[in-house]
């Protein structure tokens, strides 16, 4: 692997993530698992993934959201204009449920895990987003984040009755719905609920804020109808190169996802997406995105890789590791020299989430690599954040301008 400048470092000890896709990232996963295709519509299978997660000792658990296209498949409107969204060759359906669900029900049944489910920004109203995200905040004790995702999807488009949204129109509905959803959280100073029973007032009027947003697409007014969240402001996660620099820079993201062709590129890659933030200020973290296939049970990861391959073959836009657990824990080393943490996306979940707990996590915290697991710490302290004060308080207006890119 390449080594980057020694000023790209990051800021302190890294955190790993484990996307939770139902069998596994593979799209083939589901025909081979140990547990049968309908395993993972079984809200013990959730529960079982996550209790594993949070045992072997990840930082947070990510949730893909079935709704839309998956980014290891190419785009079929590209590829092939007759086909629809979801008759594409290449495309292994498996059942999966609502990721925001999924991570509420992960909830209560965790205390170190942050949660971030993965939601659209342009075919999902902004106002309900933001207040189902605040709601997540609050039931998991401010362990939650946003994944952010930007649907070009025709079919997604078609279902809410808009035109088909891509390129820069795309940057910029994602980037105005991050702000939109950052407003409505700070639209309740942290004190609004004041629950003066001699009075019979629960709510100070005065601290509830509109927010006046039009754009092309809605228009919001506010204020949310829920309390400003746990962490005030969730963490938001947005892929590399999906925002414009200008929204990174304004702060958009709290942390950008980072992949590369293979994994030797990716100390490369993350070199240079830092070199590319605004100068000034500490940046949102780099999180690196890796594909993971891992030797297991007599069976190398060459020959596991094989197996799923022949069902469907793996189209994916991330770097991706094939190897035993003491190669993927030498190459995560070097990778967490430079980012702030990787996002492992298991093959098979069952299989490789297996060897990870039992091979690579325990020599990563034995190499003094990985931030500690804190139990009912906030996602933003993991991510070392401060908790903002509400844009609103102390007298401050709101802006009656619409965010980001009109559309």
């Amino acid at each position: 692997m390449s080594t980057p400048p020694a000023q790209n470092a990051p800021r302190g000890h890294g955190l790993l993530l484990l996307e939770l896709d139902g069998a596994g990232s593979h799209p083939a996963a589901w025909r081979v698992s140990r547990t049968g295709p309908a395993s993972v519509l079984d809200p013990e299978h959730l529960r079982g993934a996550v209790l594993a997660a949070e045992s072997a000792g990840f930082h947070a658990a990510t949730f893909s959201d079935p709704g839309l296209p998956d980014p290891a498949l190419p785009d079929p409107a590209l590829s092939d204009p007759a086909l629809s969204d979801h008759d594409h060759p290449d495309r292994d359906a498996a059942a999966r449920l609502n990721a925001l669900q999924r991570a509420a029900f992960a909830s209560p049944l965790t205390r170190t895990l942050a949660l971030i489910p993965e939601v659209d920004t342009v075919y999902t109203e902004p106002f309900h987003l933001s207040t189902q995200l605040a709601s997540l905040d609050y039931v998991s004790g401010g362990r939650a984040g946003w994944l952010v995702a930007a649907s070009s999807s025709a079919a997604d488009a078609a279902a809410v009755g808009r035109d088909t949204v891509r390129g820069e129109r795309l940057s910029g509905e994602a980037a105005d719905s991050i702000e939109v959803s950052r407003r409505l959280w700070d639209s309740w100073e942290d004190d609004a609920v004041i629950r003066d029973v001699p009075t019979g007032r629960y709510l100070d009027v005065d601290k509830l804020h509109y927010i006046d947003v039009e754009n092309g697409s809605y228009s919001v007014k506010g204020p949310s109808i829920i309390p400003r969240p746990p962490q005030g402001q969730l963490p938001v996660l947005a892929p590399a190169g999906l925002l414009t620099p200008e929204a990174v820079a304004a702060g958009a993201a709290d942390a950008l996802l980072v992949s590369a062709p293979t994994p030797e590129l990716l100390a490369a890659e993350l070199a240079a997406t830092r070199a590319g933030l605004a100068a000034g200020g500490s940046g949102p973290a780099l999180i690196a995105e890796l594909d993971v296939v891992l030797e297991s049970r007599g069976q190398t990861a060459a020959e596991r890789l094989a197996e799923l391959n022949r069902h469907t073959v793996w189209q994916s836009p991330r770097a991706r590791f094939v190897g035993t657990g003491a190669e993927l824990t030498e190459l995560l080393t070097d990778v967490l020299a430079w980012a702030d943490g990787v996002r492992l996306h298991p093959a098979m979940l069952e299989t490789d989430l297996e060897e990870l707990s039992r091979l690579v996590l325990p020599e990563l915290r034995r190499r003094g690599l990985l931030a500690p697991t804190i139990p009912d710490a906030t996602f933003r302290e993991q991510l070392g954040l401060a908790r903002p004060a509400s844009r609103y308080a102390a007298g401050a207006t709101a802006t009656t301008t619409a965010p980001g890119t009109e559309n």
